[in-house]
């Protein structure tokens, strides 16, 4: 038997492009390698900060995260997410850049669970800014025609002087969950009409069962998204027992 060398690292099958951020990330943040149960790597791209990509689509970033990607692909991971959901104004460049699955952003889901819906229905997104979240962001993941309702965390005091400003590491998780709960039970009152609900921000996913606790909806995130990927790109054969009977009934054959 030869094994196919040409790469320095083996068994890692996911690759995690990652902005440059410090407050804390617990179990079920995708820059948590907790939060999964296969291997992930991280690349983190020096200089993107959260202000950087989700306030100003800062597009001198696309060449760093371009060469950040390729880097993973010749350390030989099957595919490449993101740390953040508004990556997704780079989808296109970064997947025509390598060779691999490239899904940057939680929002790729968007058209796949409005096929799920029914269609007097709408795909509710939680994002980290309504204002920053734009019909460029939808087009750039096959969204711009599915109906959806959209809130965000824009005036959220916790979550913007934190996650979005970086004016400290230290994150208040109490004050947080309560600020988050606060828009997703709005969201939901107002627009009775929604199906399900999308995660765009990777920083709500440790909240993602809470969230569906009080809503009653299906809720999707980065997290439900790499699970999916994991499973197209590294598959395992199915093992089992057959009833004997029907073994012996393809033998006669």
């Amino acid at each position: 038997m030869i094994l196919e060398g040409g790469t320095n690292i083996y068994g890692i099958p996911i690759g995690v492009l990652s902005l440059e951020s410090y407050f804390a990330k617990p179990p079920g943040h995708i820059k948590n390698a907790r939060t999964f149960d296969f291997p992930v790597t991280f690349k983190v791209v020096k200089g993107a900060t959260t202000k950087k990509v989700v306030d100003h689509g800062d597009r001198s970033l696309l060449e760093p995260f371009i060469t950040a990607a390729q880097e993973l692909e010749s350390e030989g991971v099957e595919a490449i997410t993101g740390s953040c959901g508004f990556l997704a104004l780079f989808q296109r460049e970064i997947a025509d850049a390598v060779n691999i699955p490239v899904f940057l952003s939680s929002l790729i889901q968007v058209p796949l669970v409005y096929c799920m819906l029914k269609q007097n229905q709408k795909v509710g997104i939680l994002t980290a800014k309504k204002d920053s979240l734009t019909q460029q962001h939808l087009r750039a993941v096959g969204a711009e025609d599915v109906p959806v309702c959209i809130a965000g965390m824009d005036d959220q005091e916790e979550f913007c002087d934190v996650i979005i400003e970086n004016k400290r590491v230290a994150l208040d998780f109490d004050k947080f969950e309560k600020e988050l709960l606060s828009i997703v039970k709005g969201l939901a009152g107002q627009n009775p009409d929604i199906g399900a609900i999308v995660l765009e921000c990777t920083d709500m996913s440790y909240f993602a069962p809470l969230i569906q606790q009080t809503v009653n909806l299906p809720v999707f995130d980065i997290v439900t998204l790499t699970n999916m990927v994991y499973q197209a790109v590294v598959r395992k054969p199915f093992v089992g027992i057959m009833p004997l009977t029907r073994i012996n009934r393809k033998n006669n054959f």
